[in-house]
């Protein structure tokens, strides 16, 4: 009989401490099940970064980026206001042309950082000429911010020109 109510006794403290896992543990997997949404939502961003910029669409690329947006290379500090700015300001075409360029694309994407509203991602990526040939790589991090439901890269700071 004591054997019995120490059994049913072990038995309900088990049944109590796995209610109490169960509950820190759903906190825990919703945070990050969170963090796990908000970064395959800014992976998707960075590849329609990626492809519009290939396609030479400042358009479509602009719409990538929130404003304003901000990019840290050549010694220098960009800042675009606007998506007109961005634009206006963007020549993929010349670039292509100054650069021998044909396409770019990202050699790693590292995540550094996540929450429910920022990314943060250490890149690398390689630029190609007309014949298909890798002729450069740089390292950059990225920041990619939810506004107003909506995901997109903040800023960049690079080691490109």
């Amino acid at each position: 009989m004591v054997r019995i109510l120490r059994v049913r006794n072990m038995t309900k403290k088990i049944v109590r401490l796995s209610a109490y896992l169960g509950v820190l543990f759903s906190m825990g997997l919703s945070g990050a099940v969170q963090a796990d949404n908000s970064v395959q939502a800014a992976r998707a961003v960075m590849d329609d970064f990626m492809r519009t910029f290939n396609a030479r669409n400042e358009a479509a690329w602009a719409d990538t980026l929130l404003f304003p947006h901000i990019r840290v290379a050549s010694g220098a500090v960009r800042v675009d206001a606007s998506k007109a700015e961005f634009v206006a300001n963007a020549d993929l075409d010349e670039f292509a042309r100054v650069n021998n360029w044909a396409r770019s694309e990202w050699d790693s994407i590292e995540l550094i950082q996540a929450g429910d509203e920022k990314v943060h991602f250490k890149v690398k990526f390689s630029r190609f000429n007309p014949q298909g040939e890798r002729y450069v790589t740089f390292d950059s991090l990225y920041i990619l911010q939810k506004v107003d439901g909506r995901w997109g890269i903040r800023a960049r700071s690079s080691f490109a020109p």
